[in-house]
C-alpha cells in the first residue's frame, strides 16, 4: 500500500480492538504524524523462546520502517529469513487528572505496527536507511557529519517492516467523571506535556549549527 492508493490502514485480525474502539484509528496521515515526531519505539520479539522489548531509534521512508543495531544484537540474529516483531511509538501529551483515582489517565498517541521483519542486505538500501535515520534524528545532520566507513557499515544491521498491519490509539480531552463525583472538592483537569529540548553543550569551539541552535520536534 501507499498513500496513494489509500488513506487508511486495512483492519487485521491483529490490528482490531474489541475495548475502546472509539480511540482506535487507521488513517496513515496520522499514523505518519505520530511516527515523524517520535524519536523512540520499543520493539518486541521472541528471544530465547520468551518476549523480549527493546528500545531504539527508527525511521518512517515512505510504507518501511527501518531498524538498526550491531549485528551482534539478539534481535539482528534470527535463523529464518523474516522475524515476528512488533514496533510501538508512544507519544505522551499530558496527565490526566480525575476526582477519583480509578478515572486518572494519560492523554496520547500511539501507533502500534505488526509484521514480519527482513534483514536488509542491499548497500544502496541500507545506506539510504541509515541517512534516513540520522536526518530523522536531526534534519541536516547527514550532510554535516562523517558517514559510516566499511568498517561501520558491516557492524551494523538494518531491520525492514512494511507497514501493513498498522493502528493508531488516541486519548485526547479532560478528565471523564462519574456524574456522582462531579461536585468533591477535588481539582480535575489535564496537566499538558511537552518535549523541550536543552541548550546545545558542544565539545569543541566550532560554531553550533543552525539546527542544532534551533532543535525541535
Amino acid at each position: 500500500m501507499t498513500t496513494n492508493e489509500a488513506t487508511t490502514y486495512p483492519q487485521s485480525p491483529r490490528t482490531k480492538v474489541n475495548r475502546r474502539p472509539d480511540r482506535i484509528g487507521y488513517d496513515v496521515a496520522a499514523v505518519h504524524a505520530v511516527l515523524d515526531e517520535g524519536l523512540v519505539c520499543h520493539v518486541g520479539y521472541p528471544n530465547q523462546g520468551a518476549p523480549l522489548v527493546l528500545p531504539t531509534l527508527y525511521v518512517r521512508v515512505g510504507e518501511d520502517l527501518y531498524l538498526h543495531g550491531s549485528t551482534g544484537a539478539g534481535l539482528m540474529r534470527f535463523p529464518d529469513e523474516t522475524l515476528p516483531i512488533c514496533v510501538t511509538v508512544t507519544l505522551t501529551d499530558g496527565l490526566v487528572m480525575a476526582r477519583s483515582w480509578f478515572n486518572h489517565s494519560v492523554n496520547y498517541r500511539c501507533v502500534v505496527v505488526r509484521g514480519d521483519a527482513t534483514l536488509v542486505t542491499d548497500p544502496d538500501e541500507k545506506m539510504a536507511a541509515l541517512t534516513a535515520l540520522v536526518e530523522h534524528v536531526a534534519l541536516g545532520r547527514a550532510a554535516d557529519s562523517r558517514p559510516p566507513n566499511r568498517r561501520e557499515l558491516a557492524a551494523t544491521a538494518v531491520l525492514r517492516l512494511p507497514l501493513r498491519e498498522v493502528s493508531l490509539k488516541v486519548r485526547s480531552g479532560s478528565s471523564k467523571d462519574d456524574d456522582e463525583d462531579l461536585g468533591l472538592p477535588f481539582w480535575a483537569g489535564v496537566i499538558p506535556v511537552e518535549t523541550v529540548f536543552g541548550p546545545p553543550e558542544p565539545d569543541s569551539d566550532l560554531p553550533v549549527p543552525g539546527y542544532v541552535r534551533d532543535y525541535r520536534r
